[in-house]
């Protein structure tokens, strides 16, 4: 199914990316992004979810809506908010600083099931496509492969 989002950046200036690491947060992959239409999300369950797994997930969209809505209705700041920020990880959860507008346990643990089986993501927000397109080799200058070891 297609999840419409596009209406969502001019209430709440939040995109299909920002919906989809928050995913993150709640334990699902991210779902494809703005194909075959810009701006959703596409969401393929298949016959091997159970109805628990998908009752998860009805649950986590449900909750990602209401953290919208926080924001439309000035409740949650425009960009210091759980959507901006997804995915987030242990290292930042658990850092000595926190310098976010929400807490942490809406960060970690937005619905209570979390608590008990929760994925902790490796890797936070990154880049999206700008890493794709601005490639740049972080290995040793050619020279030194060319040096007898």
């Amino acid at each position: 199914m297609i999840l419409e989002c596009r209406h969502l950046k001019n209430s709440a200036d939040i995109s299909e990316s920002d919906i989809a690491k928050r995913l993150m947060d709640y334990g699902f992959h991210a779902p494809t992004l703005s194909f075959p239409v810009h701006g959703t999300l596409m969401v393929e369950p298949t016959e091997s979810e159970s109805k628990e797994e998908l009752d998860r997930f009805v649950d986590a969209m449900n909750s990602i809506f209401n953290e919208i809505k926080e924001i439309e209705l000035g409740v949650a700041d425009q960009e210091d908010n759980v959507l901006k920020n997804a995915p987030h990880t242990p290292d930042v959860l658990t850092a000595n600083e926190w310098n976010h507008a929400y807490s942490r346990e809406k960060a970690c643990y937005p619905l209570n099931w979390l608590r008990d089986n929760k994925f902790w993501v490796p890797v936070g927000r990154v880049d999206n496509a700008y890493g794709d397109r601005n490639l740049f080799c972080t290995c040793e200058p050619l020279e030194s492969y060319n040096s007898p070891s």
